[in-house]
């Protein structure tokens, strides 16, 4: 088939692309600028899941998923997030109100450093990154509830060796979830 049938072919009315007619399409607003947070403050919520634990062990997941929505897309989220983010954060995990806040917002602010200083990075850069920003915030949350106690800190080794082994599964769910978010669906005007 020549290239002027195969043109004239995508002109037709009929003509159906990867997202259905190409008229009539585009993101939403609500997907592109909600998802993420919607995402984030659901994962804070894991601290209400019906566990029995002596030690903790749970990764911190709100955390991690705010850690992965900056380093997967780092233009999605505004610098200032971590403050009311970490609000919600605070009043399900049970830390001390405004430690989430503090911890967060440093956290955004410390990646924000991170993307200036290497703004090329690769997987393993993101991973090591997210390793150390869970472990410090594991490490200050700590020490923030319980005061410095080397029993506490020794009890939160399998909660970091499971937060940083788990870092890349939840980059790759909100890999998924930006995909959602930019999936264009009918306007209607």
């Amino acid at each position: 088939m020549s290239i002027e049938r195969r043109m004239a072919a995508r002109m037709t009315g009929t003509h159906r692309d990867r997202f259905g007619k190409a008229i009539n399409r585009d993101q939403s607003r609500l997907l592109v600028h909600g998802l993420p947070i919607a995402v984030i403050l659901v994962a804070s919520l894991s601290p209400l899941l019906p566990t029995i634990a002596t030690a903790p062990w749970m990764p911190p997941f709100g955390f991690m998923a705010l850690l992965a929505w900056r380093l997967v897309r780092p233009g999605v989220l505004p610098l200032w997030i971590g403050a009311p983010l970490g609000a919600f954060d605070d009043l399900f995990s049970g830390q001390p109100f405004g430690s989430a806040i503090f911890l967060w917002s440093l956290a955004m602010v410390t990646i924000e450093a991170i993307e200036m200083r290497f703004p090329w990075r690769s997987f393993w850069q993101d991973w090591a990154t997210a390793s150390a920003l869970i472990t410090a915030y594991l490490l200050l949350a700590a020490i923030v509830a319980g005061g410095f106690d080397p029993d506490n800190i020794r009890l939160i080794i399998p909660q970091l060796l499971l937060s940083a082994l788990l870092f890349p599964i939840i980059a790759r769910m909100i890999a998924f979830f930006d995909r959602v978010r930019l999936r264009r669906v009918r306007v209607i005007t």
